[in-house]
């Protein structure tokens, strides 16, 4: 991503060679800033305040998380605190567990001697994993939108609708269900997006109008509600959203209101395609419904909303009165019936368990053990 000429990813190890380095994603559209997180405590903090945010991403703070943790304190008292303490900053996406698992896998047999070396650099090949990921679920995610637009007329546009934020900033770079977007804005397919706002954190119309914007993709921000009845009118030829976890079976954990959409899209034959990596299948949980933890987050997140003011400050305000109270269930789970079809860096499959298999067959090896 390019953000005044200049390449950017959403972390990086700082010229130290200790701390990391953010994009405070917080201060996003009004303001973009960089974050430096220098302790383990700063990098928790960063992943609960979602200052990092997106599975992807968050796997990929919590692999440096620990890789600070370690240049702090290379005991194994460190490394189980770290471990603990970073986990519990985000129980929902599957990704930053399985980060921190290979961390600890990674490092516990090793003397403490040799920790902080290892530990940098098993968090520095999880972020060009995941840039390698994300470029492929691109490439496997454009055909699906060719085939759209090759049944346009006269050149007409695809528009595309899209839920939260599942692109550059919710990865280390390209995204997942957005980098099917941008490979075909980039290969001269007219698409434009319809934008979720995606209340209560608005990181549609904070995030993804932010980043289709600097890279040029027409985009138009709605409000959450507004989705179904675009579908109604022909307006919208194709949903692609991300997800925190997907369990064996397909059913898919992402944003809240992903799984109204997902109805929409089903009563209206929309196609609703759902993009993500490998470390984001939870291959032990075979019903998201009912196993896959949600988490719920401070309300004041729906009470309260921040924006520029006519004269340039960015204030919060209150929206609600005084003594209403205010849930704020942050994910919901959309079965894998409502699903089309899944996106991954190895190729598109159906949202099943034998379609997950087709795809990851080594996974059939390991559960017939």
């Amino acid at each position: 991503m390019n953000i005044d000429g200049k390449p950017y990813r959403t972390i990086w190890l700082a010229d130290d060679g200790r701390a990391v380095e953010v994009i405070d994603q917080t201060r996003l559209p009004h303001v973009f800033s960089v974050r430096r997180l220098v302790t383990m405590t700063d990098v928790a903090e960063a992943i609960r305040t979602m200052v990092v945010r997106g599975a992807p991403l968050i796997g990929a703070a919590g692999a440096y998380g620990m890789a600070v943790a370690m240049a702090d304190d290379p005991s194994d008292a460190m490394l189980a605190r770290a471990y603990a303490a970073l986990l519990e900053t985000r129980p929902t996406a599957v990704n930053l567990r399985w980060a921190l698992d290979a961390l600890r896998a990674l490092l516990l047999p090793l003397p403490p001697e040799q920790r902080r070396v290892a530990a940098y650099a098993r968090a520095a090949a999880i972020c060009d994993e995941d840039v390698e990921i994300c470029r492929a679920i691109g490439g496997n995610g454009l055909p699906l939108i060719e085939q759209i637009a090759g049944r346009k007329r006269g050149g007409e546009r695809v528009n595309a609708l899209t839920h939260c934020n599942a692109g550059w900033l919710a990865t280390v770079d390209w995204g997942t269900a957005l980098a099917p977007i941008y490979r075909a804005h980039d290969a001269g397919i007219p698409i434009h997006v319809w934008v979720d706002e995606t209340r209560p954190r608005n990181q549609g119309a904070s995030l993804t109008a932010f980043e289709l914007g600097r890279h040029g993709v027409p985009h138009t921000v709605i409000a959450d509600n507004l989705g179904g009845h675009l579908m109604q009118h022909g307006m919208v030829d194709v949903c692609i959203v991300g997800t925190d976890r997907t369990t064996r079976n397909g059913d898919v954990c992402n944003k809240i209101g992903t799984y109204l959409k997902a109805l929409a899209a089903h009563d209206n034959g929309v196609p609703f395609y759902v993009g993500l990596p490998w470390p984001t299948i939870d291959w032990t949980l075979s019903d998201g419904v009912r196993s896959i933890p949600i988490e719920q987050r401070d309300a004041r997140e729906v009470s309260h909303i921040s924006g520029r003011t006519a004269c340039g400050t960015v204030e919060t305000v209150a929206l609600l009165p005084d003594d209403s109270a205010a849930a704020n269930y942050g994910f919901d789970v959309t079965p894998a019936r409502l699903v089309t079809a899944l996106i991954t860096e190895r190729g598109v499959c159906p949202a099943s368990e034998a379609g997950l298999l087709s795809l990851y067959p080594e996974r059939r090896t390991r559960q017939s053990a």
